[in-house]
């Protein structure tokens, strides 16, 4: 098993590593709308979290020589599911190609990190 740090990558608000991985598959940990530049500084609406959390995770898999083209699976987490699940998907759609979308779960959370309106985490498989 190997544990991750990426160098540029979000910085960790607890202990925990950027990804692990094991068996040929990689497990990401979730990540918040903020930047490596301004932790804890979240942008305005569901589409610009969703926006920092895709282009984070971005970052993580380039530290790892993957892309969002060998994700497997994904986990979204909304607080404010009615409200934000449709705009969320609109822009989450636009980082997979239509024949290509990962599996997924979508929950509704009551409360997330620095009051986050999202958080995504994923899993990917080595080609």
């Amino acid at each position: 098993m190997k544990f991750h740090m990426i160098s540029g990558g979000p910085k960790p608000v607890a202990p925990f590593s950027h990804a692990v991985e094991t068996d040929g598959f990689v497990f990401v940990t979730g990540q918040m709308p903020d930047t490596p530049q301004t932790p804890g500084v979240l942008p305005d609406g569901i589409v610009a979290q969703t926006q920092a959390v895709m282009e984070n995770l971005k970052v993580v898999l380039a530290g790892l020589d993957l892309g969002l083209e060998h994700v497997v699976m994904t986990r979204i987490y909304l607080t404010r599911f009615k409200e934000d699940y449709t705009a969320m998907n609109e822009t989450y759609r636009t980082y997979f190609p239509q024949d290509r979308l990962p599996a997924r779960t979508c929950v509704g959370v009551t409360g997330l990190a620095y009051d986050a309106l999202i958080e995504i985490d994923l899993v990917c498989r080595r080609p």
